[in-house]
């Protein structure tokens, strides 16, 4: 195990003065990603600043009608919320899609949105990889790459983002509200992602030390007519293959409201554009649903052995699709 110092906050700005006070100090909360990366040495901070002192828990209904999910509000307690539940179902049936009970009892918003891939070849430190080590090359390109995305990669990486929950929030057009050493802003949930580019190593928007306040979700009526799909290798505690976050509304009979969000095969949380825009303002059918996602996933990059994540993820678009707003 590798050496490292360990502090408790109780006050979020200094808890942000520690971190970004020390280029090898990094938050602590639930705990479920960092520790186990800690232990595989494929992250070794120097200083832990433990935040779960901090009052930021809480799941609160906004002035407009949205909702705020505090950064430190339990992954089980959001899915199981009325609020979300009867608001926002994908996001709540995306919740208790990921990891185990005992896993979501811990794991927090925040850290969930700070999630990192679970690509092997990341987590093994005795191959090369550019997002864990800059310049030494990306082992998933040539190698075993099944789990690895179809969508944003680039010849440095190839990693998909592994979560559940930030599928969901993609496709609701959260923000994220962050807290560093210049003061306070918030970021739209699709920007605070960042494809890996030649830099997979930047994972996020987030400067050294800003730290998650809450993740907030504006008033969507549409959303109350969302789900969840997600295609994985077993039943249960197993990363998406493909998943798809989906709201659809319809006034008489055509599209007026559609939101697509895709996991399992992006390198980001991958909002479909593009499927919306085929969907809006046209009369529902099942080759709409079929064209929206061929949109979808066009300008996939499949390698050796994902492609059939781009059939499956279609698939599951249309099924989504299919079952929100019936085949007529």
């Amino acid at each position: 195990m590798h050496p490292f110092h360990y502090v408790q906050t109780q006050e979020p700005g200094a808890g942000v003065g520690q971190v970004s006070g020390s280029p090898q100090a990094t938050f602590l909360a639930g705990g479920t990603g960092l520790l186990d990366l800690m232990k595989l040495g494929v992250q070794t901070p120097q200083l832990l600043v433990d935040v779960r002192k901090l009052p930021l828990a809480q799941v609160e209904e906004l002035p407009e009608g949205g909702l705020r999910l505090g950064a430190l509000a339990r992954n089980s307690d959001v899915a199981n919320h009325p609020l979300v539940r009867e608001r926002y179902p994908t996001l709540s049936q995306a919740l208790l899609a990921g990891a185990s009970g005992q896993i979501r009892n811990m794991a927090t918003v925040a850290g969930n949105v700070m999630q990192r891939t679970r690509c092997p070849y990341f987590r093994d430190t005795a191959t090369p990889c550019n997002k864990r080590a800059p310049g030494t090359g990306c082992s998933a390109l040539e190698g075993i790459n099944r789990s690895n995305a179809v969508l944003g990669g680039s010849d440095a990486c190839i990693a998909t983002h592994p979560s559940d929950m930030c599928v969901p929030l993609a496709a609701l057009d959260a923000t994220v509200r962050v807290l560093g050493p210049r003061g306070e802003r918030t970021v739209p949930f699709t920007e605070f992602h960042l494809l890996p580019g030649s830099t997979p190593e930047r994972e996020t928007v987030l400067e050294h030390g800003e730290l998650i306040l809450s993740v907030d979700l504006p008033a969507l009526p549409a959303a109350r007519r969302s789900l969840y799909m997600k295609a994985r290798d077993r039943a249960s505690y197993a990363f998406a293959l493909a998943s798809v976050a989906a709201v659809l509304e319809l006034e008489a009979g055509r599209v007026k409201t559609a939101r697509i969000a895709l996991g399992g095969v992006g390198t980001k949380p991958w909002r479909a554009t593009a499927a919306e825009q085929k969907l809006i303002g046209q009369q529902a059918s099942p080759a709409l649903y079929e064209a929206a996602a061929t949109a979808a996933l066009e300008g996939a990059q499949p390698r050796a052995h994902n492609g059939f994540k781009v059939e499956l993820a279609r698939r599951l678009i249309v099924r989504s699709l299919t079952t929100l707003g019936g085949k007529s």
